[in-house]
């Protein structure tokens, strides 16, 4: 049984590779959304102050995340006006989960 050789792009040159299945079925790396605000860790969400619509200002408090015994509060990286928010209190969350997301 032999591989074929497939192109591989990197930095705008071509090189010519066998890639393993594993490496195939990777999902796709996409660039981060800033816009975008998910759950770093998973845990339950305690305290909501963002709301959509709302203007908020860089450091400005969304949310808390309750993870292992801890309260984090959640701040805006940014000015900005919220779009959505996507949890509500006493919600469980997953690592990556989307929390909420500015226009």
């Amino acid at each position: 049984m032999t591989k074929e050789y497939k192109e591989l792009y990197v930095n705008g040159e071509t090189y010519k590779t066998k890639l393993c299945k594993k490496f195939e079925q990777k999902p796709k790396w996409e660039p981060v959304n800033e816009k975008k605000i998910t759950a770093f860790i998973p845990g339950t969400i305690r305290e909501i102050y963002a709301k959509s619509g709302k203007e908020v200002k860089k450091g400005e408090s969304l949310l808390i995340l309750e993870a292992m015994k801890m309260l984090n509060k959640l701040k805006a990286p940014f000015d900005g006006k919220i779009k959505s928010v996507y949890v509500k209190e006493n919600q469980i969350v997953t690592k990556n989960f989307l929390l909420l997301e500015f226009e």
